[in-house]
């Protein structure tokens, strides 16, 4: 792929792709169908076989599936690493007690945005959603196609509503499962994350408390709330070991149960391991919870910043920052600081990004599907609404009280989700009900306590 796309015939980057090839008869088949997990900075080639083994049988035959690295991921090159070891020891706390502790995590973002213009400086510019739609476009070229149909989730489904709008005449089918708001790119969209992970938390101390002589972690939410954060300021006085990376202190246990946000598939597990740690005194549950879903990767960071910062401009005072933190904590703190510092490399990026996001929408586009719950915290219902108005040909699948981040291809399987994406991959089909809420499915029940 060009570096730059205005020197076309310039410095060079390569992306790393993965296919699940179509079975089906060749009069049968329905061209390339290009996935993505999200990020930015999600590794894409275990997609392909994922989206396959997830359709239906005789609709993952029609299609080339490929997953892809996007540009600085993974497998493609260069791969972007500012500090391999930023995550390598446990994070200061991430609430900071006083101005001093504060202005260590601010260095902190300050030192790692440097460390990215050292190592990559001449990478930085180009690490945008559009070129990554741009390089989207290299691939369909590549792959003798007139247009691509694409399926992704999360941060993905950003770049396909970008794709869309620079390349309108080149889309065939295309599905949004979980949608960003592409109006509040990026500092606005992470705030609405914060309420909106707050709702999930809440919901799953509720879920703690209802099996009290289960998890003996309290009778009612704000119990287990409290049970929570005592399990927290434990661990800020006394980090717990972990073998093979950083001990976990407060920033790494946050990590843990951000988890249980994205997926209630996780809070039996989460639960166990809280319990196990307050009422038992092991630290196994907890470690093997971290190891499997917490820990953070430096790759993935390192893109998701530079995608992040560069697609448009960010509040380059600290002020605002601290006051806009301070003003979230006061009713959802769960998430308030965390995500603050993890975007906080943003405010002294070498890269100035545009004053405002790319306005989404084109004329000539095919129908679009949209899959959403309304109580989705990464990307909440509202801002989802907003792409689904900017796009005029979508239509929108609607879980009421959804909170899972991801509808389809879920396990346990949500049919009546993937029944309408099915469909509309096999022949197009969309629902057909006016308005913005276009078709409901019924959410999933709540997870049962495991042993």
């Amino acid at each position: 792929m060009p570096l730059d796309y205005s020197h076309p015939n310039g410095r060079k980057i390569t992306l790393a792709l993965t296919e699940a090839p179509a079975t089906a008869p060749a009069s049968q088949q329905q061209g390339i169908l290009l996935v993505n997990p999200g990020g930015p900075g999600g590794s894409g080639l275990t997609m392909a076989n994922f989206v396959a083994q997830g359709l239906s049988p005789a609709v993952a035959a029609d299609y080339d599936i490929i997953g892809f690295d996007t540009r600085g991921v993974g497998s493609s090159t260069p791969a972007l690493h500012c500090n391999p070891a930023f995550f390598a020891k446990e994070r200061p706390n991430y609430i900071p007690s006083s101005a001093a502790a504060e202005q260590v995590l601010v260095g902190r973002a300050k030192a790692y945005a440097a460390d990215c213009e050292k190592r990559f400086g001449w990478l930085l510019p180009f690490m945008t959603t559009q070129n990554i739609a741009r390089d989207m476009d290299q691939i369909r070229v590549a792959a003798g196609q007139q247009k691509l149909s694409y399926f992704a989730f999360s941060y993905g489904t950003y770049i396909g509503q970008v794709y869309a709008t620079l390349f309108p005449q080149r889309v065939r089918r295309m599905v949004l499962d979980s949608t960003v708001d592409p109006t509040g790119v990026w500092y606005a969209d992470n705030i609405a994350q914060d309420y909106a992970f707050q709702g999930r938390m809440q919901a799953f101390y509720a879920w703690v408390a209802r099996y009290r002589s289960v998890y003996r972690l309290g009778a009612t939410a704000a119990d287990v709330s409290r049970s929570w954060h005592a399990a927290r300021a434990r661990l800020a006085a006394h980090p717990v070991a972990e073998p093979s990376g950083p001990s976990i202190g407060p920033d790494e246990f946050d990590d843990t149960f951000l988890v249980g946000g994205y997926n209630n598939g996780y809070w039996p597990g989460l639960a166990n391991a809280l319990s196990s740690y307050l009422n038992n005194h092991s630290a196994t549950q907890l470690i093997s919870l971290f190891s499997q879903a917490g820990k953070q990767s430096e790759n993935e960071f390192a893109v998701y910043s530079a995608v992040e910062c560069a697609d448009v401009a960010w509040p380059r005072s600290w002020a605002k920052w601290d006051a806009d933190t301070r003003k979230v904590y006061r009713t959802a703190p769960f998430e308030a600081w965390d995500n603050a510092w993890f975007n906080a490399a943003c405010a002294f990026w070498p890269v100035h990004g545009p004053a405002k996001p790319l306005h989404i929408g084109a004329a000539g586009l095919p129908g679009i599907l949209m899959l959403q719950g309304t109580l989705d915290p990464a990307t909440p219902y509202a801002g989802a609404q907003d792409a689904h108005r900017l796009l005029s040909t979508a239509r929108m699948v609607v879980v009421p009280q959804g909170g899972n981040h991801g509808q389809s291809l879920a396990y346990p399987a949500n049919t009546c989700v993937n029944g309408y994406l099915n469909r509309y991959l096999a022949t197009g089909a969309l629902p057909s009900g006016p308005g913005l809420v276009n078709a409901t499915c019924p959410t999933l029940p709540d997870p049962v306590p495991t042993s």
